[in-house]
């Protein structure tokens, strides 16, 4: 997939996410998902290329960034919890998509439980 469709999935998604919110905290040109006002996804773009970093459990971005050429260590995060999606062929509109909700939940299950608009352990969590 190119650029801007790297960045509609991914918006996509957010959107239907419960609780999702859309900022602009860094600017004009990089989208911000919060929930309950935790950032689980950023779209922006290093030297013009739009990309996406989302929240990774370590072990799954290790073995993420090994299958897929698209997934990289997140630009400008930490790089054991942040992965960043690129554009490309290696990753598919239904990766990026069950990307954006594990980042979510894994934001989700941190927060109180009262604050948590979905039960993160039923919300369909993909096996990876």
């Amino acid at each position: 997939m190119n650029g801007r469709e790297l960045h509609e999935l991914a918006e996509a998604r957010a959107q239907e996410l419960p609780g999702a919110t859309l900022s602009n905290p860094f600017g004009p040109g990089s989208d911000v998902y919060k929930v309950r006002g935790k950032m689980f996804a950023l779209l922006t773009a290093t030297g013009g290329v739009p990309i996406v970093n989302l929240k990774i459990t370590p072990e799954d971005g290790a073995a993420l960034r090994e299958q897929h050429s698209d997934i990289r260590p997140a630009w400008h995060m930490n790089k054991k919890h942040w992965i960043s999606v690129h554009p490309g062929g290696s990753v598919d509109a239904e990766l990026l998509a069950d990307l954006v909700t594990e980042s979510y939940l894994l934001v989700v299950e941190k927060l109180p439980r009262a604050h948590r608009p979905v039960d993160p352990a039923a919300f369909g969590r993909v096996e990876r």
